[in-house]
């Protein structure tokens, strides 16, 4: 049997999300991020999943890793800072949600 590829793997953990099944997406997108450590989508993703989970501090992990690998995505940024108010964090998740704001103005945080 052919090993699935990252894009396949991270629809199925899509499916998962869509359907509110949250440990099954994580674990999904987990191994997206394991298979390709460079890949904004699945970082994303994984965080958005762990926020709904109440798992805060791994939703800021992978937001912080979004973000490191995309410095200039304004979603990156937006949701980061949403997951720093779900953790309770108000001084990182203005400061996240204000790189956020810069960028919707077309500004830049890193020079390209």
């Amino acid at each position: 049997m052919p090993q699935s590829t990252v894009d396949q793997i991270f629809d199925d953990a899509s499916g998962d999300l869509a359907v509110g099944d949250l440990e099954s997406a994580v674990v999904k997108y987990r191994k997206c991020v394991d298979m390709a450590s460079d890949f904004f989508d699945g970082w994303h993703a994984l965080g958005m999943a762990q926020m709904k989970l109440g798992r805060f501090a791994e939703a800021i992990e992978a937001g912080k890793k979004a973000v490191e690998l995309r410095p200039n995505d304004q979603i990156g940024w937006t949701s980061l800072s949403l997951f720093y108010n779900r953790a309770g964090d108000i001084k990182e998740a203005e400061a996240a949600g204000a790189k956020a704001k810069v960028l919707s103005w077309g500004g830049k945080i890193v020079k390209e």
